[in-house]
């Protein structure tokens, strides 16, 4: 208790898990939140999963301040990937998917995962956020994709 739950990091760890739901909430496309969540839970997978790969490799390693029994860092993994990305589909949907792809990756990249590094969230080993940069233009590409599907085949 008095190494996690009375901490800042804890606190702004569980805001940034509910308050990014709570504004896609408001702010997503009536419609749409189907699509939009299928391409969001692509996001949180392929987040989730590289992060743990990054843990097991040693690219990267976590403060453990905020879960300290869960070794990543479950806002940015289940929360502000899948939510960032959702938004960012609906956001002037007649641009450029690449465009967006690249603009959406520079901000997570580079602003982003250094924040939360500054913050004091992780610690880069073996990593670099320049190879950031292509991964998110990829996973938002496809999850582009999946947001635009027209339907899906009967079971």
């Amino acid at each position: 208790m008095e190494h996690t739950l009375w901490q800042w990091e804890f606190w702004l760890s569980a805001a940034l898990s509910i308050i990014p739901w709570l504004v896609w909430i408001k702010l997503r496309k009536r419609g749409s939140e189907a699509r939009l969540l299928l391409a969001g839970s692509f996001g949180l997978s392929v987040a989730s999963w590289l992060d743990f790969l990054g843990l097991v490799f040693g690219s990267w390693h976590y403060s453990g301040r905020v879960l300290p029994t869960i070794p990543t860092f479950l806002p940015w993994d289940f929360t502000l990937i899948p939510v960032t990305l959702m938004l960012w589909l609906q956001f002037n949907p007649s641009l450029n998917p690449f465009i967006k792809a690249v603009i959406y990756s520079a901000l997570t990249s580079f602003i982003g995962e250094p924040f939360f590094e500054w913050l004091g969230f992780y610690t880069t080993i073996k990593w670099s956020v320049f190879y950031f940069f292509p991964i998110y233009i990829i996973i938002y590409l496809i999850a582009y994709r999946i947001s635009i599907t027209k339907k899906f085949d009967p079971l």
